[in-house]
């Protein structure tokens, strides 16, 4: 796989792991007051470094796991071939 394909994929792994990784918020101590106006279920603070940093590592892992699979074929691309066109 090229380099640019691999850069590519990545970033559609991290985009994709952004969103995947934003309703999990941790609370720490005495970030439960909540501020007037504000909605209950809204985090009081929001710290995009942790959110990215958390984001960085679920997508490093997944694009682990699919560059594993590229390599060694644990899933080969004929299971998605549910059409089955005679040749």
């Amino acid at each position: 796989m090229r380099w640019s394909s691999i850069a590519a994929i990545y970033t559609l792994f991290w985009a994709m792991s952004f969103f995947l990784v934003l309703p999990f918020r941790l609370r720490g101590p005495g970030e439960d007051r909540v501020v007037p106006g504000q909605a209950p279920s809204a985090p009081p603070l929001f710290s995009f470094a942790r959110t990215a940093k958390w984001t960085t590592l679920v997508a490093a892992v997944l694009f682990g796991l699919y560059y594993a699979n590229y390599v060694y074929q644990w899933v080969p691309v004929e299971t998605f071939d549910w059409v089955h066109h005679p040749n």
